[in-house]
Parts: structure tokens; sequence; C-alpha cells
């Protein structure tokens, strides 16, 4: 399991851009937490979001697993479970940082299909406390596609990485 962090944010927000380059380092072993597992670290003084992210052995556990299982042919490589963003950064594209972070690790690690489960927000407005797997708009700017409905709006996206 990986988790990528976003660090502070430049003046006026990120909006696909993280102030100084690059935003994590990754690690891996012991000294990332737990044996085997990969996290980023951030040397700055907070974190403003983050995403995780793993292989689905890691990452088992997904709501609507019933409604999954129905559309499902087989697992993916990787998934993306959980997005955080502080309540003082929310819509200033935090999310889509840490997913194009998340996806960048991901190549680094060798790639393979990725799956995630947001929901769409086309029709309404959704408090960013609810939305913890992002939206499905934000994945498609992301170049994922919708695989099948899960749940009332939540959707299985898939992208593969090279």
């Amino acid at each position: 399991m990986g988790w990528l962090l976003v660090p502070e944010l430049p003046p006026g927000g990120a909006r696909g851009r993280i102030h100084g380059g690059t935003a994590a380092r990754p690690e891996t072993g012991a000294g990332a937490g737990w044996p085997g597992t990969r996290r980023a670290r951030i040397r700055r003084r907070s974190c403003v979001g983050w995403c995780q992210f793993g292989p689905t052995e890691e990452l088992p556990r997904i709501k609507y697993q019933k409604a999954y299982r129905q559309g499902l042919h087989e697992l993916p490589d990787w998934r993306i479970t959980c997005f955080f963003v502080g309540r003082t950064h929310r819509h200033l594209g935090v999310a889509g940082i840490a997913l194009a972070g998340g996806l960048a690790e991901i190549a680094r690690l060798g790639g393979g299909s990725v799956e995630s489960y947001p929901e769409d927000t086309s029709d309404r407005k959704v408090s960013g406390s609810f939305l913890h797997n992002g939206t499905v708009a934000m994945f498609e700017r992301h170049g994922f596609t919708r695989s099948h409905q899960i749940g009332k709006r939540r959707w299985v996206v898939s992208r593969l990485i090279p």
C-alpha cells in the first residue's frame, strides 16, 4: 500500500502544479512503516492532502462487493482507494495532484491495470468531506474510463498504466 502526500500549496492554489516540483519521495521496506509497503514522504511543514494506492491484494476491501463482482472480468493490478484533502484546501485541485502523483508512482513501480471507485457528482453538489474516492470527472480527466456502476452514483473506473 502506498500514500502520495501533497505538500503545502503555493499562493493561489494548485491548479495542476505543485510549488517546487516533485512532491514526494517513495520509501520501501521496514523503514516505511510496515515491511514491504510503500509510502511517499514530504519534507515540508504540512500536508494538505493524500491519495492511498496499492496492489489489489494489499487493498482487498471495497464497498458494494456484490455489484462489483457481477461486472468483474479480472482483478486489477492496482487500486486507488481513498483521498483526503484538508478542509481549507478543497476545490483547489489537490486531489487531482495526488492522483497524478499516485499514477506516476504506479508507473515507476511497473504499471499495469489501475482501478478506482469514485462518485458521479455531475447532477448535484456534494460536500468534499464525503468524496473519499474522488469524483468520476476527476478520474476521467486523468484518462480513466467507466467500466460499470456499483452503487446509485458509484462507478468502477479503470486505466492501463504502461
